[in-house]
This record gives C-alpha cells, sequence and structure tokens, in this order.
C-alpha cells in the first residue's frame, strides 16, 4: 500500500520491517513472490527493487518460487507460506488480507487469523 497501488514500494517493505526492529522484534520474515526479482515492466512498476535482495542477504525476505510455462506466470499461493510460518511459529500476519478462503482450509489457522492478523497503513512514509 504504500506505493498507492501504482507501483510495488519496496521501500514500504523496509519501513514496515524497520518498524517492528526498532521495537525489539528481529524474527521477522518477509515473503515475496520472486517475479518481483525481474526487470520491471511498464504495466508493473518496482520501485528500489535493491531493498528486496538487501532484505534477502540479511534473512529477512524469502522469495516465494514461480516460474514461467508456455510463456505465462505460475507462481505459487504465498498466502499459505505466510500463514502456515506464523502459525508454526507463534507469529503474528502482517497484512491486510484477511485470508477468507485459508480460514475454511484449516480449523486451527481460522482462529490464528481472527486473532493474530495485524492490518495496517501508511501515511506518507509513517508506518
Amino acid at each position: 500500500s504504500h506505493g498507492n497501488k501504482e507501483v510495488f514500494s519496496c521501500r514500504g517493505i523496509l519501513l514496515a520491517v524497520q518498524w517492528f526492529w526498532d521495537r525489539g522484534h528481529k524474527d521477522i520474515t518477509v515473503f515475496v513472490p520472486s517475479w518481483r526479482k525481474e526487470q520491471p515492466r511498464p504495466d508493473v512498476l518496482i520501485r528500489d527493487q535493491y531493498i528486496l535482495r538487501d532484505l534477502e542477504k540479511k534473512k529477512i525476505l524469502v522469495f516465494t518460487p514461480s516460474r514461467r510455462v508456455g510463456g505465462k506466470r505460475v507462481v505459487c499461493y504465498d498466502d499459505r507460506f505466510i500463514v502456515k510460518l506464523a502459525h508454526e511459529s507463534d507469529g503474528i500476519v502482517v497484512s491486510n488480507d484477511t485470508y477468507r478462503d485459508l480460514q475454511n482450509e484449516r480449523p486451527e489457522w481460522k482462529k490464528f487469523i481472527e486473532e493474530r492478523l495485524l492490518m495496517y497503513s501508511f501515511v506518507n512514509d509513517k508506518y
């Protein structure tokens, strides 16, 4: 949301990570589809892409798998990665997604998502 739905803002990810880091939370994992590493296209703008690589080197960011089949991009369902890790590590999920479909997938995930989902907003660069 940091890019106002006009551009994928890697700086927004960094601002969120920094907000939690500054409050003592060191076990932070960010999931981003691996196609975000690719050269941006005019219809899929991305800003400050180097931030993703920096966070990956620091073992904070994990790229979820994607590949091309017949010229089309095939991506994994990264929401499942997010909820599964948070549930297994007794963490929280920071997202504005409600994960309604995953709430019905596993009974233990429903209660977890209801109680451990932290939604957020940006006001300019303030997380």
